[in-house]
């Protein structure tokens, strides 16, 4: 029998919401098989947009992007020993620029056939369900979705507790 996902990717950013993901796709790609991915997306596009809005000034945009790089750069690391624990191996890399197009781009170049991000965060607005960067990836991957939600029976699995 084949198995169902070859090739698994989760989307980092940060959250624990995604550390969750990313828990769950070390089982997940242990249990099967499957090779695992890792892309953190340092969101540029952001960046560029609070810029535009007089938010941040130039300089301030440089020491901002110089602090994501370090924090994305710190996630992949946390990944790589994540993965290493559960003697596994990983593609960690990070990104930049619009994190839905990046993780899109993704799938198609390395043929992924399963996206794992963390929760969906609950819409209040019509703004926040045009920005939410998972519900993007959730409404135009083009491959299935997994959506791991927050559980202590992912840190407990995982032995991490």
């Amino acid at each position: 029998m084949k198995v169902p996902y070859s090739k698994i990717l989760v989307y980092l950013d940060g959250s624990e919401g995604s550390i969750n993901a990313l828990m769950y796709s070390i089982l997940l790609a242990k249990s099967t098989g499957a090779a695992l991915h890792a892309v953190y997306v340092v969101n540029t596009k952001a960046l560029g947009d609070l810029v535009r809005s007089h938010v941040f000034i130039d300089q301030e945009k440089k020491e901002y992007l110089d602090d994501l790089k370090k924090d994305a750069a710190r996630h992949i690391r946390h990944a790589e020993r994540l993965a290493s624990s559960k003697d596994l191996d990983i593609t960690a890399s990070v990104a930049e620029g619009s994190p839905h197009h990046v993780i899109l781009d993704y799938i198609k170049s390395s043929g992924i056939d399963l996206l794992a991000i963390g929760s969906v965060n609950a819409i209040r607005s019509r703004r926040d369900e045009l920005t939410s960067e998972n519900d993007r990836m959730l409404r135009t991957s083009p491959c299935p979705v997994l959506v791991v939600r927050d559980s202590d029976d992912i840190w407990e699995e995982f032995g991490e507790v």
